[in-house]
């Protein structure tokens, strides 16, 4: 079954509630995964944190460990599922939230950061 992209997360969201998505990263850069993926059409990624700025409350930044660990997670499933790495979307308006560091989460395959 072939993915079309990768959904990302922050896990203040609401549709999370412990379920919602098939990896957590953590701030320290663990990854989690769950047993099964969720989505027959996109891999949801969740990173901890808030990134929004609707002020209900604080934003967390994330951490270089973490945006790491993302960015490496997203090539390696694009290279297992076939998946173009740039095709990446928000959930929604608020999540991952406007203060997301889009710019620093690298998936760029040939530059040799990873």
């Amino acid at each position: 079954m072939p993915y079309e992209g990768f959904i990302v997360h922050h896990s203040r969201c609401p549709s999370i509630n412990g379920k919602g998505f098939d990896f957590w990263v953590g701030t320290t850069g663990l990854v989690y995964a769950a047993p099964l993926l969720t989505d027959a059409q996109r891999i949801h990624i969740c990173l901890e944190g808030d990134f929004d700025s609707r002020g209900e409350t604080s934003v967390q930044s994330s951490s270089e460990e973490q945006l790491f660990a993302a960015g490496k997670l997203i090539l390696e499933l694009a290279e297992r599922y076939q998946i173009a790495p740039l095709n990446i979307e928000s959930h929604n308006n608020y999540c991952p939230g406007a203060f997301f560091p889009w710019n620093e989460l690298v998936v760029y395959p040939s530059d040799g950061y990873h």
